[in-house]
């Protein structure tokens, strides 16, 4: 008997998307939840606490689902990767927690993190697929390109530094910087999230947004993005200066 409760349905490998169909509901779960994510960050307080909360409960969900479907996996092992889980969905939660609890640049900072990531992961979702070439890591992702991966650290880069201007944030050198660092972070995120569904044999985390997959598909990016903008505002500014501490140099 497994030790994890039943996941989610998992999406298996074999499922081939229909490419046309699969942009446009992507396209539309993405105009949704797109302002329902901003809106969140613009309320903050229990709105935002609640967006986020539901977010890492839906992760933990795939992760848990995941595990029960891996049936071969040892008791130890197991256990290593509920660990991992709880983990992961944690920093889905305290992420965004820590940067928009500075009073004075929390929403600005979310605002910076999602022009970021959904800028990286919309170049690198047109320009892999229209450009093609070489692949980044076939291994973990066949889909993914050198071409994508860098035309999304720019977009990434631009999307950055034109709320950085709109924000009043500068100088913008270090903006700069920042926001590379920030989108080859997303980008990782993704391959991890990759790695980890090709680990486990299947295509998507769940069915829970359309045109994306599941919650862990959609928010790989930014997880891993938040996460180090939260260490180093926390390194930087402290439990109350997050976002003013990797925000302002």
């Amino acid at each position: 008997m497994s030790i994890v409760a039943e996941g989610p349905a998992l999406a298996r490998s074999s499922t081939a998307p229909v490419p046309g169909r699969d942009l446009w509901l992507r396209v539309a779960s993405a105009v949704v939840l797109a302002p329902l994510a901003v809106l969140a960050a613009y309320l903050g307080g229990a709105w935002f606490i609640g967006f986020w909360l539901l977010a890492a409960a839906g992760v933990l969900w795939e992760w848990m689902g995941l595990l029960a479907a891996a049936r071969t996996l040892p008791g130890a092992i197991r256990a290593g990767w509920i660990a991992l889980g709880a983990l992961y969905a944690g920093a889905m939660l305290a992420a965004p927690l820590v940067i928009r609890a500075d009073a004075a640049l929390g929403f600005t900072a979310m605002i910076f993190l999602f022009a970021v990531v959904w800028a990286t992961d919309i170049a690198a979702y047109f320009a892999g697929r229209l450009i093609g070439g070489p692949k980044l890591w076939p291994a973990i992702s066949p889909n993914k390109t050198w071409s994508g991966a860098i035309a999304g650290a720019v977009a990434g880069i631009v999307g950055g530094l034109a709320v950085a201007a709109v924000g009043g944030i500068s100088p913008l050198a270090p903006i700069f910087i920042l926001t590379l660092l920030l989108s080859v972070a997303s980008q990782i995120g993704d391959l991890f999230e990759s790695g980890l569904k090709r680990r486990f044999g299947v295509k998507d985390a769940s069915h829970a947004i359309p045109g994306h997959g599941g919650f862990m598909d959609r928010l790989d990016g930014f997880v891993a993005a938040a996460a180090v903008a939260a260490l180093i505002g926390l390194a930087r500014g402290g439990i109350d200066g997050a976002a003013r501490g990797f925000l302002l140099w």
